[in-house]
């Protein structure tokens, strides 16, 4: 029933609205699956694409004059005194950035092609922000011609992060100033730079302040367990706000939809500030690990899986391998492996909170690619 209600409001929304020329019909086009390339993890909520973890969006082609595209802001993108808190998000046209901007409205309306001439045209819609603070959803791409999702790639990977996968604070390089949406970007961060060095399709299950065990606490010793990426691995994502009055978070993900055939962790950070050097605290970072690998395991079969550590520090780092070497004594599993991060230096400074900024991203990418192409012959 609800496939039904779906096709028929796509059908409804595929309408002409006005014309292009003297014959040219624009249409006003639902960003189904059917229409759009997704990327990362996406899922169509009444007329919308929703996007909520970082680099969440959609990716098509056309031949035609021109193209405008609608995105739905929610429930924080309106509100009074709230602009840290935004979706901040990306527009591409032929691999050129047109639009960059904050989702303060309701809904907001980019012409992001016109032309006197038809063309060849790639768009690619990319949630730069993160998922915590604020969702989005693309709600309507409106041509003059016929739209198709682009060819998915040979290779696909996923990244399982915190806020350094979601490239936090990476456009404001002053470590003391501290976190807003509007200075993160996860194009310069180093898991969106790798997955395009290697030519592969990506998603990102990433949440700024997230562990295994716990968040990051300032206080060494209060331990965060509300703030954990296991409890939402399973999940759309997750948000403080609604988007047409639902939570991301009550959306399960179909991990058929998307299959890696490798899937990096860069979890540990956060709870490297709980566990500091107290051995218990520790290994209860290194049993939640195999616990957590199981967990994803499970949901990707076949996968490999690369475990790494250290950009913002590698304290934790020996208990990743342990868990690794732990979750394949008792599985059997040996389709995994590990990487340490380089910690990023002083030299290369520091952005908003004492972040990487884009000098280490691009280190820190450069680095985990070469050490997927030797893991995995690409």
């Amino acid at each position: 029933m609800k496939r039904f209600i779906s096709l028929l409001l796509a059908f409804l929304l595929l309408t002409t609205i006005t014309a292009y020329g003297e014959d040219t019909t624009m249409q006003t086009i639902v960003p189904t699956w059917d229409h759009v390339k997704p990327l990362g993890r996406t899922h169509m909520l009444e007329d919308s694409l929703w996007l909520a973890f970082s680099g969440s969006g959609a990716e098509f082609a056309f031949h035609g004059r021109y193209c405008s595209v609608t995105i739905g802001g929610d429930v924080n993108a309106a509100k009074a005194n709230n602009e840290a808190n935004q979706v901040r998000i990306a527009i591409y046209v032929n691999g050129e950035r047109t639009v960059d901007d904050m989702i303060d409205a309701k809904e907001k309306t980019y012409t992001v092609f016109e032309s006197d001439d038809a063309q060849d045209v790639t768009v690619r819609i990319v949630k730069l922000s993160e998922t915590a603070m604020s969702t989005c959803g693309i709600k309507g791409i409106t041509t003059d011609a016929p739209i198709h999702p682009t060819p998915e790639k040979a290779r696909k990977i996923e990244f399982i992060g915190d806020s350094i996968t979601c490239g936090y604070g990476v456009d404001d390089e002053v470590a003391e100033h501290h976190f807003v949406t509007g200075t993160e970007d996860v194009t310069k961060a180093y898991a969106y730079k790798t997955a395009a060095a290697l030519d592969a399709d990506y998603s990102m299950v990433s949440i700024s302040g997230y562990g295994i065990i716990s968040g990051y606490t300032a206080t060494g010793e209060e331990k965060i367990t509300a703030q954990t990426i296991p409890q939402f691995y399973t999940k759309l994502g997750f948000s403080y706000g609604t988007y047409q009055k639902k939570i991301a978070a009550s959306v399960k993900w179909d991990f058929s939809a998307y299959v890696p055939d490798l899937i990096v962790v860069n979890l540990g950070t956060n709870d490297d500030s709980y566990t500091l050097d107290h051995a218990d605290r520790q290994e209860e970072y290194r049993a939640a690990y195999v616990e957590f690998l199981k967990v994803i395991r499970q949901n990707n079969p076949q996968a490999k899986i690369l475990c790494t550590l250290g950009v913002m520090g590698d304290r934790l780092y020996p208990q990743v391998e342990k868990a690794v070497d732990a979750y394949s004594a008792e599985t059997g599993d040996t389709n995994i492996a590990c990487m340490r991060f380089s910690v990023q230096l002083a030299s290369d400074g520091y952005a908003a909170d004492w972040h990487p900024t884009q000098r280490t991203h691009d280190k820190a990418a450069e680095k985990l690619t070469a050490e997927i192409r030797q893991l995995m012959g690409w």
